[in-house]
């Protein structure tokens, strides 16, 4: 886990804090980089993050416990609390704003989010923002990520519990749990030990742009360190905040691999439940390993794709796997027949796909709309790409013709059909 973490600090693909436990036992408990680098103050397991959209994990077990205490049907409409909501919304129960199954579209991926996000706001006029734009689907009827419906769980709580968001959060999940480094986010506040948040560029690393913190709300608004995120972990996991019942319902996959703010991977005996989140100048990444009790908390305050990539690898070492570092990969050849095998164009995504062409006794890749890059066999079917950290492993049929791929990068495995 040293040599993995410290390598990508050294790169400065990575800087914040990271702390794995089996259990109670922490393994490890480490910051890198510096949480202000202009006045080199290091990171460490009491530097506090935003959390980005690890926060919707506490945003889902407010409304959780709120249901538990009887007190909130995840199942009726959602104009039971919010009366005024437009008619497209008739269908959307709170348990759709959970698993993000409501159809209603994604404020952040507006074209004036850029311009937006730095203006101060209230809940209503936040709703506002996305009110009246049509429904990406059906409520229900599909699955699409939306930080609205998490600004809207936040109108919901407080509707029901009385109280601001902020305020229930800390007196509900925070303080039973002794978490008294974590909260709400506010730029005007003056919080200690609170890191800078960085982001790289084309001239280094600069400070990151503004958000202004009443837009992120329950979507991705809290900060926290490390050491708290780990009693959070224990005492959600460990029955102290929600029964069993509400526990197997929060993280119980809906579509794609999607519970209630949180993913839910199948590992093993058990699952691997995790969340990442993303923010101007923060990158984080939690997950915990139902069957082995393992814990990975990876907090960064650089923007990129290091948090992700590092959280997955650290919990395929805890669970006993194997990762290997990019320097440590070694190209094998292979023969000109073997490489026209793989020529094709792979689809990721509609828009998205990767054309494989073997240029010069090369096997060569194109992503849609980015330079072309060197894939290296490190076995038959097996790649890798010096560019990047990713990985690319070819996918066979029953015939043993070449029908696909699965591109490894950032932590996760993405299948890509052959066209």
């Amino acid at each position: 886990m040293e040599q993995i973490l410290s390598e990508a600090a050294a790169r400065d693909a990575f800087a914040g804090s990271v702390l794995v436990a089996r259990g109670g036992e922490v393994l490890l408990d480490r910051g890198y980089g510096m949480a202000n680098r202009e006045w080199a103050i290091p990171n460490d397991g009491d530097t506090k993050f935003r959390l980005a959209s690890v926060s919707k994990q506490f945003t889902a077990v407010a409304a959780v416990l709120l249901s538990q205490r009887g007190q909130l049907d995840l199942d009726a409409p959602l104009k039971t609390w919010l009366p005024d909501a437009p008619a497209a919304w008739d269908q959307v129960t709170v348990r759709h704003l959970l698993t993000h199954t409501s159809g209603i579209p994604n404020f952040t991926a507006f074209d004036d989010f850029a311009a937006t996000k730095t203006v101060a706001t209230t809940l209503p006029e936040l709703i506002a923002r996305f009110r009246d734009r049509p429904l990406d689907f059906q409520p229900g009827q599909g699955w699409a990520y939306s930080n609205s419906g998490y600004v809207l769980l936040t109108a919901v709580i407080e509707r029901v519990s009385g109280k601001p968001y902020a305020a229930f959060v800390s007196e509900a999940l925070f303080q039973p749990l002794g978490m008294t480094d974590s909260g709400y986010d506010s730029h005007a506040a003056i919080l200690p030990r609170r890191a800078s948040g960085y982001t790289p560029s084309a001239q280094g690393v600069v400070n990151a742009d503004y958000i202004d913190m009443s837009v992120p709300q329950g979507a991705g608004g809290l900060y926290s360190t490390t050491r708290d995120l780990l009693k959070w972990e224990q005492g959600l996991f460990g029955g102290r905040i929600l029964n069993p019942a509400s526990l197997a319902q929060l993280i119980t996959p809906v579509r794609n691999d999607y519970a209630m703010g949180l993913e839910v991977e199948r590992a093993g005996e058990g699952s691997i439940v995790r969340h990442n989140g993303g923010i101007e100048g923060f990158n984080t990444w939690m997950g915990h390993d139902t069957a082995g009790g393992m814990t990975v908390i990876v907090l960064g305050n650089l923007n990129g794709p290091g948090s992700d990539k590092l959280g997955a690898d650290l919990m395929t070492l805890a669970r006993g796997g194997t990762v290997s570092l990019p320097g440590e990969r070694q190209a094998v050849t292979l023969g000109a027949e073997a490489l026209q095998a793989y020529v094709g164009v792979y689809e990721l995504a509609p828009t998205f796909a990767i054309t494989v062409s073997v240029v010069d006794g090369k096997l060569m890749g194109v992503a849609t709309g980015q330079p072309p890059f060197e894939l290296f066999a490190e076995a038959p079917d097996a790649f890798f790409v010096r560019v990047v950290d990713a990985r690319i492993t070819f996918t066979r049929d029953a015939a043993g013709a070449v029908s696909g791929l699965v591109l490894h990068q950032n932590g996760r495995d993405m299948p890509a059909p052959k066209k």
